[in-house]
């Protein structure tokens, strides 16, 4: 939830990340993003009754939502299927490869950052507490829920307090808990993205625990790259809901990576699980510019 301050630009194909300092990158994704991965034209009187009725469907689930805050025995696999539950509301569904996620306690887990659709798609498969931007706390409603769950805020544009905040996700792993966090640090349209930023990953080394790096990537019924979830440039949360419960069937695709160890390198764990997360060689991955990661509509 770090990254749930879209980007900007203006390029149908992302440029690299602009950065005004260290912990504050921005993506060039904009609306031509999002139309570039847009699936096949529907008949508007049938996207209007999917949006009417999956909407209703997720407001009819919100209220629940709070409840995933109170310690009961076998929170996880509730927390597991209300995700579930609430993806399929919106018209998404889940599929889970790879590697066998182990029921460790104190996993840091990383992927990138596409949009707010990926809080619920790795709860369906790693619940946990995020990561997230600082003013997300004043929200009203949702700023409720956030400190309810127990969300860790990051001020993006004060490096002033990071340390506090990688020592809180520290003390987190510490004591058993999972803790997610995008290290990319905002949100890119899928067809790009992205470089790690290696300060997260420093709590995983102070703690001494694993991380877990899960590959998230959105495509339509018959395969192809989706943009639709993402949320990006000057995007809105309303317009983003109807677009993506508008649309015919959205798949969500995470693949469980192997687990990493911290070592002692943040910034070499972080180029680790940045590899894996992309699916590429390391030494490839380094060599190569944010701009060329982008995938063929």
């Amino acid at each position: 939830m770090t990254g749930l301050a879209p980007g900007s630009g203006s390029a149908a194909v992302p440029a690299p990340v602009v950065a005004d300092h260290p912990w504050l990158p921005r993506a060039s994704c904009d609306s031509s993003c999002v139309s570039a991965g847009v699936g096949r034209p529907s008949r508007p009187v049938l996207v209007r009754l999917r949006t009417v009725l999956r909407l209703a469907m997720a407001l009819l689930l919100a209220p629940a939502l709070p409840l995933l805050a109170v310690p009961l025995p076998g929170r996880a696999h509730v927390q597991r299927a209300y995700c579930r539950l609430m993806l399929r509301c919106l018209g998404v569904r889940i599929s889970v490869s790879g590697g066998p996620i182990r029921n460790l306690r104190g996993v840091l887990v990383v992927s990138g950052h596409v949009s707010w659709l990926d809080i619920f798609a790795i709860g369906a498969v790693l619940p946990g507490s995020f990561v997230a931007r600082a003013d997300l706390i004043e929200w009203p409603a949702i700023g409720r829920l956030a400190r309810m769950v127990k969300v860790i805020p990051i001020d993006r544009a004060s490096l002033r307090r990071l340390p506090a905040v990688v020592s809180a996700v520290a003390d987190r792993l510490r004591a058993g808990h999972t803790v997610v966090a995008f290290p990319e640090g905002t949100t890119w349209c899928g067809l790009g993205y992205g470089r790690f930023r290696p300060a997260m990953f420093q709590a995983a080394v102070d703690a001494g625990r694993p991380v877990q790096p899960l590959r998230l990537n959105y495509h339509h019924r018959d395969g192809r790259p989706s943009t639709v979830p993402a949320f990006v440039g000057d995007d809105t949360l309303v317009a983003s809901l109807r677009r993506v419960t508008g649309a015919r069937l959205t798949v969500c695709h995470i693949e469980v990576a192997s687990l990493q160890l911290p070592g002692a390198d943040r910034r070499d764990l972080a180029a680790r699980c940045e590899a894996l997360v992309r699916g590429q060689d390391r030494q490839a991955l380094s060599a190569t510019p944010a701009s060329a990661h982008a995938l063929a509509a």
